[in-house]
C-alpha cells in the first residue's frame, strides 16, 4: 500500500508541536515574508532550523509556503530565503509562480510543491509543472474526485495533494479581489480581510444611495460566504481515486482545532488503511467542537448547488473551548496544566488523547502550581497542578464546554447543527449512499 501523507497547519512553533503530536505525517508553516497568511504568527529566519530539526527528529516532513503572487520588490531577498531554507533542511516548498519557481531552481535543490493558487485543474497543466521540476501539485478546490483520478492515472509521477477540511474561499482557487478593493489588503500577497464573509446588498443605478437586501434571513444575505470544506465522511473516495496527500487548513486557528482536526483525520486515514472504511458517527461532532461554519462537500462531488455550498452565518460556530495543555509529566499521575482560557475544575472536561475518543476526566487535586494554594478556577495563562486518574502525556489537550450562550452545547445549538447541509440525510445519502 502506498504511503500517504497527512498534512496539517503550523501557523507557529506551538501549532507545529501540536499536530505532529497528534498525528500529522507533515506540516507547512510560512515565513514572515512570501506566504498567504500574513496575520499567522509564522516563523522568523531564526526559529526556521530548529523547528525543522524538531519535525525530524521525530522522523516528520516540514514544508514552507513561498506561494505569493509577487511584485518585482517581492524577488529581491527571495533568493536569499530560499537559500536559508535549504541550510535549514525543509523538506519542499510550495511556490504558485513561475518566477518563484525559476529563483527556486536557480538557489537550491529544493523539491518544489504547487500550490493550489495555481489552479491546476487538468491533467496537461500537471504535466507540464512537472516538466518544470515540481515534484508535487495541490490541486485546485474545483477539482471533483472523477477529475483527480484522471490526472493522477494521466501523470502518474506528480504527487497529489488536496484540502481536505477548513475554510473554503469563495474565489476561483482564492484569487480574489474584493479584499484588496474594499480594505485595501491584498489576499494575493497574504492579506485578506474575508471581505467575502461581509453582509451585502443591492444598489439600483438610478436609485443612488437606496441600499435592497437580498433577502435569504432576516438578518440580510451573504452571497459570497462559504461553508467549511469536511471530506471526512467520503475521504476513501479521495484516496482510492489516488490522492498522495491529505492538507488541512487553518494556520491562523489555534491549538484546539488543529490538533481536534489532525487527530481525526488521522483516524479516518487509518480506517481506510485497513479496506474497510466505515465512517464513524463521532467524527462530525468532534469536529464541530473546534470553529467551522458548517461543512459541505466542496466541488468533489460535482458542481455544490448554493445551498449546499454557502452559509448566511458570519460568525464561527463551536461547542468547546481549549481549557489547558498539559506541560509536565510530575509522576504518580501529577501533571502541571497550563490554563488556556478560565479553566473550572467542577465544570465537565475531556481529555483529547492522541488515540481513542475523547472524554471525562476529573481532579482529585487542584492547585496553584507556583502557591501549592487549592483553586477552584485558573484564569488564562495559570500554571496549574493537578492529579487525576488518567495517564495524559506531555502536549495532550484538555477542553471544556463553551460559556458563551450562543455558542454552548445546548438545544439551541443542537437544533443549529440539525438545520446545516451538512446533517440532512439528502446530503449525507449523497456522499455514503452508495457504500449501503
Amino acid at each position: 500500500m502506498r504511503k500517504i501523507e497527512l498534512l496539517a497547519p503550523a501557523g507557529n512553533r506551538e501549532k507545529l508541536e501540536t499536530v505532529l503530536h497528534y498525528g500529522a505525517d507533515a506540516a507547512y508553516f510560512g515565513m514572515q515574508k512570501y506566504n498567504l497568511r500574513k496575520f499567522a504568527d509564522n516563523f522568523s529566519d531564526a526559529e526556521v532550523p530548529d523547528a525543522v530539526a524538531y519535525a525530524h527528529k521525530l522522523g516528520k516532513r516540514l514544508y514552507a509556503t513561498l506561494n505569493i503572487i509577487p511584485f518585482h520588490s517581492d524577488l529581491e531577498d527571495l533568493p536569499r530565503a530560499v537559500q536559508l531554507l535549504e541550510s535549514a533542511g525543509v523538506d519542499g516548498v510550495i511556490v504558485s509562480d513561475l518566477g518563484v519557481l525559476d529563483i527556486v531552481r536557480e538557489n537550491s535543490s529544493l523539491p518544489i510543491h504547487v500550490s493550489t493558487q495555481a489552479s491546476n485543474t487538468n491533467w496537461r497543466s500537471v504535466r507540464q509543472w512537472h516538466r518544470l521540476g515540481a515534484k508535487r501539485v495541490v490541486l485546485a478546490r474545483e477539482v471533483p474526485i472523477d477529475d483527480i483520478r484522471r490526472i493522477k492515472d494521466a501523470v502518474p509521477e506528480m504527487e497529489v495533494e488536496v484540502f481536505v477540511h477548513g475554510a473554503m474561499c469563495m474565489a476561483f482557487s482564492g484569487h480574489c479581489f474584493l479584499s484588496a478593493h474594499l480594505a485595501n489588503r491584498d489576499a494575493n500577497s497574504g492579506g485578506c480581510a474575508q471581505s467575502c464573509r461581509w453582509r451585502y446588498a443591492i444598489v439600483e443605478q438610478t436609485r443612488p444611495g437606496e441600499y435592497i437586501p437580498i433577502e435569504e434571513t432576516e438578518r440580510g444575505t451573504y452571497v459570497f460566504n462559504s461553508r467549511d470544506l469536511c471530506t471526512i465522511e467520503f475521504l476513501d473516495k479521495l484516496l482510492d481515486a489516488g490522492v498522495d496527500s491529505l492538507k488541512i487548513e487553518g494556520r491562523v486557528k489555534g491549538i484546539h482545532y488543529a490538533a481536534t482536526t489532525t487527530k481525526i483525520y488521522r483516524e479516518g486515514l487509518e480506517r481506510w488503511k485497513g479496506r474497510k472504511f466505515e465512517v464513524d458517527s463521532a467524527w462530525i461532532d468532534e469536529l464541530m467542537t473546534v470553529s467551522n461554519r458548517g461543512f459541505t462537500s466542496g466541488f468533489f462531488l460535482g458542481k455544490p448547488t448554493v445551498r449546499d455550498l454557502n452559509t448566511t452565518e458570519t460568525q464561527y460556530y463551536f461547542t468547546h473551548v481549549l481549557a489547558a495543555k498539559v506541560e509536565a509529566d510530575l509522576g504518580n499521575n501529577e501533571y502541571v496544566l497550563w490554563s488556556r482560557s478560565p479553566f473550572y475544575r467542577e465544570m465537565f472536561t475531556e481529555w483529547i488523547p492522541v488515540e481513542g475518543v475523547s472524554r471525562e476526566i476529573t481532579f482529585e487535586s487542584f492547585n496553584n502550581h507556583e502557591t501549592g494554594e487549592p483553586m477552584n478556577v485558573a484564569m488564562p495563562n495559570y500554571r496549574v497542578r493537578v492529579k487525576c486518574s488518567e495517564k495524559l502525556a506531555v502536549g495532550d489537550l484538555l477542553r471544556q464546554p463553551s460559556a458563551d450562550k450562543e455558542k454552548a452545547w445546548n438545544p439551541k445549538v443542537q437544533q443549529w447543527a440539525r438545520d446545516q447541509a451538512w446533517r440532512e440525510k439528502s446530503w449525507r445519502e449523497k456522499i455514503i449512499g452508495d457504500k449501503k
